[in-house]
């Protein structure tokens, strides 16, 4: 997995399925939501997010009010936010 930032946006390459994905996901969001309150998340890749990467992202919305759009490359993940009710949260776009 390979992380790129560039303003708000962290763009995501490769599969993210490690703890210490997570954590490298968690280290380029931080610095962004300390001074921007929107944060787009471009995951191109991916079949799928831990669960750790998705509640961080649903505490970022629902208890810091980070307003993230979550942009997918990859339909298996799209379906997977689907089946989890969370369209509409991360409001989530296909790439």
């Amino acid at each position: 997995m390979e992380i790129s930032v560039n303003s708000n946006t962290v763009t995501i390459t490769g599969n993210i399925k490690k703890v210490s994905d997570f954590q490298s996901i968690k280290n380029s969001i931080e610095p962004i939501v300390q001074n921007n309150n929107r944060l787009v998340v471009k995951i191109l890749d991916s079949l799928s997010l831990t669960s750790t990467t998705i509640g961080y992202l649903n505490k970022l919305v629902l208890k810091d009010n980070i307003n993230i759009q979550v942009m997918t490359g990859n339909d298996k993940l799209y379906d997977l936010l689907e089946d989890l009710n969370l369209i509409s949260t991360f409001k989530v776009k296909r790439v």
